[in-house]
């Protein structure tokens, strides 16, 4: 029981390595971040390689509004700031902190696939699709990943976040706490990296 007090002196400042196991835990999710960049490299690489090869389909100058896309962005990297604002509530013991700030980061979350949804409608209607051309198939493999990625974080924050509002902050749900951070983290990052050799570069290039 001592363990779910929010405000205990003993508990450790970084709860989410204060075990060996939430080290562990820790480690072995940087090794999994390091798979998953290999993973972002190949669709990237294969994008890359490809991006012109629309078969008389609207180019990238054509299909792209960076306005949608910058304030999708804003959105993306706003929530990446709230994540580390929730977790550093909770190294603070308070679960109100952390819950706000995490809940503020899911709706930001939601919000960017909301913008991503709507600008795939759009692309279709243009006739840019998956099977179009081989810019189709590689854009949307790319972003459409990234876009399944950030689905996946937001079940997987919701699900931490209701097991540390039923168990408490502890040295159990910590870790699982930040390493669902971590990886909002580099959903976020891989979204910078696509914001300028997809669109920036579509744009300009």
């Amino acid at each position: 029981m001592a363990n779910k007090v929010e405000s205990s002196t003993e508990m450790p400042n970084h709860l989410e390595t204060a075990t060996f196991e939430g080290k562990n835990k820790v480690l072995g999710f940087w090794l999994f971040l390091g798979a998953e960049t290999v993973l972002f490299a190949c669709l990237f690489g294969t994008y890359l390689a490809l991006r012109n090869q629309s078969l008389g389909g609207p180019t990238t100058h054509e299909l792209f509004d960076l306005k949608l896309v910058a304030l999708a962005t804003a959105l993306l990297l706003t929530s990446s700031l709230t994540s580390v604002l929730a977790m550093i509530k909770m190294n603070q013991r308070s679960m109100k902190g952390m819950v706000t700030w995490l809940v503020i980061t899911l709706l930001l979350g939601l919000g960017f696939l909301v913008l991503e949804i709507y600008e795939f409608q759009h692309y279709v209607h243009e006739g840019h699709t998956f099977m179009s051309s081989a810019f189709g198939s590689s854009f949307y493999a790319l972003v459409g990943t990234h876009g399944a990625h950030v689905t996946f974080g937001i079940i997987w924050i919701t699900t931490i976040m209701s097991q540390a509002i039923r168990r408490g902050i502890n040295t159990d749900t910590a870790p699982k706490l930040f390493v669902s951070s971590l990886y909002w983290h580099f959903i976020d990052v891989v979204w910078v990296f696509i914001f300028t050799l997809v669109y920036l570069l579509g744009k300009v290039g």
